[in-house]
């Protein structure tokens, strides 16, 4: 066969189908889709203006009208923008895939800026056939001497043209929706999904309902604008009652004096907010315009913490808000709401790629016009620009809470436990931010005072070394200098691990507070970046500060005590694993406690991440160590008392008071205590 080379061709009868129901996930979409094209429309007679091209009205107002008619199963998108020519429907609209946008910004590339225009695919108003059974257009353009024209087709491959009867520059699109899509004739549906979409597109928009009156508000004197004012006459005549005089004769009374005319000045009410807060410079916002956005974009009552205004012109044009909410982790979704734009148009909610994933439990709105979307407007496109914008988002908010920290110190300690979890999580996820946040993350100690973690490493006796500091090497036949260890004590509950607590107090010893739970992988990233640092709970073992040196000479018999110990109470516990030591405890108060190593907890809880909690913890070495202070009584009788009848009683007793304060107990665990400690109760009244 003899080589060939030609052209591929689409037919539109095989794509057409595809675009209609694919390329859009959601079928409302079409709604945002016809506003945009309404606001590029706008846009150019704009700039045409702008350019000297062509001369806007001096009474001109940019507008897109959306009326839905019951009645009829319609919906209207009405525009005053640019139009279109006979010519320029059968090249924008036959043609599918064929973008005006595009061509306009081509044609006048050195005087417009490509921010400014919205649609550049050239698919968005074939949208409207997902739910339309036929779609009309009816357009005038901006050209004079150009004549109206009137479009039809009902989702086929064929269409009609001809001469139309608008009288305005501007474009009427009307959809005749098909049965499944008769919803979209609901004034209160459009109405929301106009404000799930356009909330703030740069072009005001009026929902009409058909036959019925317009939605006004009422203008105080001092807010008039003579561009868009209604003024409404208002006329009363007095009220007349038919009464008795004091002749008894009936005649007509005054009861209601006559009322001058009255002037109500009334404004049309937009459904959209045409200059969003984030298009604003952050000094021209308040504290209050913050507040009020906020509740009204996320319906939340309560008031953020703090936000961070993005405002970037270069390399790329990118500008928004986040807001660090108040979470209270009990009983709120963590998971935050961060809204991304394109001009002013609603494209997602947190869309990965552009969001630092540590920051999704943010709320928030970025708009970025670089976005590299895809046709549909829905997903972006894999695009390693993408990547930037996110670098640039993290690095803001690094640089917000650094500065917050450096200068504004009382407020950050104030915000710190409800935004710890963010950081710690944003030091897991992106090691960028963690670099520039570690000088910034706080540790609340017992006394609920904030340090850093260098003031931690130091206030045990430490330093803490700069992992990216070159370490000398060893000369030959010198071994290697290992830097001592620091250990920094924590506590994960306060409740549950008071008595250890206690005891850390008394001995003059400090330690942190990590009660959430990402501080369990964040202690060990720590740990890894830090080598010379490890982190111990407080109930992992007992210090030596906590015991007493057991003398020489009594030191046999003191062997001989835990022997016996040991012995009774993995008898009594029916554990002949049940690992038990003996100490000599400085607080003569705590009988017994369970002790748990920071290896086996850590191994423990990874195992619970990773849904392997049944599995058997030890396989990786003994679950608990049960301490016993033999400096206390009933530890005493235990080992005098063996063969007691109320030692088994005490023995159990023991060990579940010291599990209580280690976790809690299991139901049956807990029904034990309770019906042996009313036995012990008992057992005084005799």
């Amino acid at each position: 066969m003899a080589a060939k080379k030609g052209s591929l061709s689409i037919s539109s009868e095989n794509i057409f189908p595809i675009i209609k129901k694919w390329v859009y996930s959601d079928h409302d979409i079409f709604v945002r889709e016809m506003i945009s094209n309404g606001c590029d429309a706008i846009t150019k007679l704009k700039k045409l203006d702008m350019m000297g091209e062509y001369q806007l009205p001096d009474d001109y107002k940019a507008r897109i009208r959306v009326i839905v008619s019951p009645e009829d199963k319609t919906l209207k998108f009405i525009d005053n923008g640019v139009g279109m020519t006979a010519g320029e429907v059968e090249e924008y609209i036959t043609q599918i895939a064929f973008s005006g946008a595009t061509e306009f910004l081509e044609k006048y590339k050195d005087k417009t800026t490509e921010d400014d225009m919205i649609g550049h695919f050239g698919l968005g108003f074939y949208s409207a056939f997902m739910v339309a059974d036929e779609v009309h257009i009816d357009t005038l353009s901006y050209q004079e001497g150009a004549a109206p024209v009137h479009w039809t087709s009902d989702g086929g491959t064929e269409y009609e043209m001809s001469d139309g009867d608008r009288q305005e520059v501007g474009t009427e699109i009307t959809l005749f929706l098909n049965e499944e899509s008769l919803q979209f004739a609901n004034e209160y549906k459009v109405r929301e999904v106009l404000e799930k979409y356009c909330s703030f597109m740069p072009v005001e928009i009026f929902l009409e309902k058909a036959n019925a009156e317009q939605e006004y508000e009422t203008i105080d004197e001092a807010d008039l604008r003579d561009d868009d004012v209604v003024v409404e006459h208002i006329h009363e005549d007095a009220k007349m009652e038919e009464k008795e005089n004091e002749n008894g004769e009936k005649e007509m009374v005054e009861v209601s004096p006559a009322r001058d005319r009255v002037k109500i000045n009334k404004r049309p009410v937009p459904v959209n907010d045409t200059q969003p807060l984030w298009t604003k410079h952050p000094n021209e916002c308040t504290k209050e315009d913050y507040i009020e956005f906020y509740r009204k974009v996320f319906l939340d009552y309560k008031e953020p913490l703090f936000w961070i205004h993005l405002n970037m012109d270069y390399p790329f044009n990118l500008k928004g808000i986040l807001y660090f909410p108040k979470i209270n982790t009990e009983y709120d979704s963590i998971e935050g709401t961060i809204k991304l734009y394109n001009n002013q148009v609603f494209i997602a909610d947190n869309i990965k790629e552009v969001i630092p994933e540590f920051l999704m439990v943010l709320k928030g709105v970025i708009d970025c016009p670089d976005l590299p979307l895809n046709v549909s407007r829905s997903a972006l496109q894999n695009d390693g620009f993408v990547n930037k914008i996110a670098d640039y988002i993290s690095k803001k908010v690094a640089d917000k809470l650094s500065g917050m920290c450096k200068t504004d110190k009382e407020n950050y300690e104030k915000y710190w436990d409800d935004i710890s979890p963010f950081i710690k999580f944003g030091c897991l996820k992106d090691e960028k931010f963690c670099d520039k946040m570690m000088d910034y993350i706080l540790f609340k100690n017992l006394d609920h005072k904030y340090m850093t973690l260098k003031e931690c490493v130091e206030a045990n006796g430490g330093k803490l070394i700069d992992p990216k500091e070159e370490k000398e090497e060893p000369k030959e036949g010198e071994e290697k200098k290992e830097e001592p260890k620091t250990t920094i004590y924590y506590v994960s509950d306060e409740q549950q691990q008071s008595q250890y607590i206690n005891m850390f107090k008394n001995q003059g010893q400090d330690a942190v507070i990590l009660n959430h739970n990402i501080d369990s992988p964040f202690i060990t990233q720590l740990e890894q970046r830090n080598p010379n640092l490890q982190f111990q709970r407080i109930d992992a073992d007992i210090t030596d500060s906590a015991k007493e040196e057991v003398k020489e000479e009594d030191k046999e018999a003191f062997q001989k005590t835990t022997d016996t110990l040991v012995e009774t109470f993995r008898k009594v516990m029916e554990n002949d694993k049940l690992d038990v030591k003996v100490e000599k405890l400085k607080d003569d108060k705590v009988a017994s406690m369970i002790t748990l190593s920071e290896q086996s907890r850590r191994m423990q809880e990874m195992m619970r991440m990773y849904g392997m909690a049944g599995m058997d913890a030890s396989m990786f070495g003994s679950e608990i160590t049960l301490t016993l202070n033999a400096n206390h009584p009933l530890v005493q009788f235990v080992a005098e008392h063996g063969d007691n009848e109320n030692t088994p009683v005490i023995c159990k007793q023991l060990y579940d008071m010291a599990m209580l304060a280690h976790k809690p107990l299991t139901p049956e665990e807990m029904t034990a205590f309770v019906q042996r400690s009313n036995e012990i109760m008992l057992l005084l009244t005799k």
